[in-house]
């Protein structure tokens, strides 16, 4: 180890991830003084309330309420308070101080990431967020860094644990929503409120980051299309498993080339979507994550692992941590953001995918030229059409014969499939739209 002087590090936020960086700082302080070539003083939590409980075991000295003192004398500042502010403010405080910044904040990074960046940016500092998507899955740094030098096509991937453990108990286990939701709050994966998670305003804040980095350009929280899984019944997880698809509440982000005007836009969006069995994704069960990433050279990579809890969410953090270390010592300035492309964020509307749309009908004939009318008119191309093989749940009654329509698209404009929807329910023939699906990695 060099005669580098001790690096201290702040601590805002006393939770259980903070709890546990906490832990890992104190128990592990020689083995990282060794990596880092100093030593890593924690020099104080700052926390709301002195006497609340914590997860670990901590010395009571090191808390305080004073959050302001504990920035000013730090070098590196780690923030895992959550929320909009206080926490931006900190922020702001730490970096115009020249303190180097390591958080897991996604919904602050989401909405005011440029500000943060910028205020870094300005006093040399930097900004670190590995935490922030994915729990303890490295996705930041290889985008922000090791893909630095290719061109990123595509981000497709299951950042949400609580929505992954809901949809794959419903279709291992065949339980209802409310249900695999029940049993997730009971384990702690979901909150008492489980809004954050299963309306996808949670995966949507990352996907907003992911979008960021894997395309150079600021996307902005209000460009990112949501959709929750609250609509995903035991019948609709039936049928995809009849049909070769699991269902994954999926953040997408991808580059879009328009083939007139070879004009580049990005689409970043987040809802159920339907992935074949055979696609990786398929194959991530409970509350774990991943993220497929498609690029120009370096071809398909997925990162899989743990998505969230308090060791795994501190391993990212600490990782960093060290980053920001060893800069310290080395010296120079931080690595800034790059949103040099500026790329405009296409809406909804303009995607194209493929789909899966089931019906409920009238069972007499003429039925399937009647639906398929509709279709050709709005100009969505049908692939597939299958015929009373799955009796549905959902909805009311009929009171007449019914049976059911299966019907997949080819790849088709997300405003025409739209426009193809709304004119199939008001068909005499159509009892009931029972559900439509987006097919990704097919």
């Amino acid at each position: 180890m060099n005669d580098y002087r001790s690096v201290r590090v702040a601590l805002l936020g006393g939770g259980t991830v903070g709890a546990n960086v906490a832990k890992i700082l104190l128990e592990h302080a020689d083995e990282l003084a060794a990596r880092v070539g100093a030593r890593l003083e924690l020099t104080g939590i700052a926390v709301r309330n002195l006497s609340a409980k914590r997860p670990v075991d901590l010395p009571a000295s090191l808390f305080t309420t004073d959050a302001h003192e504990l920035i000013l004398g730090a070098d590196i500042v780690i923030e895992v308070m959550g929320g909009i502010e206080p926490a931006r403010e900190y922020i702001l405080e730490a970096l115009g101080s020249g303190a180097d910044v390591v958080t897991a904040n996604k919904a602050l990074l989401a909405n005011h990431g440029p500000e943060l960046f910028a205020a870094a940016e300005r006093v040399g500092a930097q900004v670190y967020y590995e935490a922030a998507v994915a729990g303890a899955i490295p996705i930041i740094r290889p985008l922000r860094e090791s893909l630095a030098g290719d061109r990123v096509e595509r981000v497709m991937g299951i950042v949400n644990g609580t929505t992954n453990y809901i949809l794959d108990r419903m279709d291992s286990e065949k339980d209802s929503f409310d249900s695999a939701l029940a049993m997730a709050t009971e384990l702690g994966y979901a909150e008492a409120d489980p809004t954050a998670d299963v309306d996808a305003f949670d995966a949507a804040q990352k996907v907003a980051i992911l979008a960021g980095l894997a395309f150079h350009t600021h996307v902005p929280l209000e460009t990112v299309y949501r959709e929750g899984i609250r609509g995903i019944s035991a019948e609709v997880v039936e049928l995809a498993r009849y049909a070769g698809f699991v269902i994954k509440l999926l953040a997408i982000a991808e580059r879009v080339t328009d083939a007139t005007t070879g004009r580049e836009s990005i689409s970043a969006r987040v809802y159920p979507a339907l992935i074949p069995r055979e696609h990786p994704l398929a194959s991530v069960r409970k509350a774990n994550n991943a993220v497929f990433v498609q690029s120009e050279a370096a071809g398909s990579l997925m990162f899989y692992g743990a998505g969230a809890g308090g060791p795994e969410t501190a391993s990212a953090i600490m990782g960093d941590v060290v980053s920001a270390a060893r800069r310290h010592i080395m010296g120079g300035p931080g690595l800034g953001e790059s949103q040099h492309a500026d790329l405009p964020v296409i809406p909804i509307n303009d995607i194209e995918t493929s789909y899966h749309v089931v019906l409920r009908v009238a069972d007499q004939p003429g039925v399937l030229a009647t639906v398929a009318s509709v279709f050709h008119e709005y100009n969505v191309s049908v692939e597939l059409v299958e015929q009373g093989v799955f009796t549905p749940q959902t909805g009311p009654a009929s009171k007449r014969a019914t049976t059911t329509l299966v019907i997949g698209t080819h790849e088709a404009r997300e405003s025409d499939l739209a426009a193809t929807v709304t004119a199939l329910s008001k068909l005499p023939v159509v009892d009931s739209v029972v559900s439509v699906l987006r097919v990704e990695g097919a």
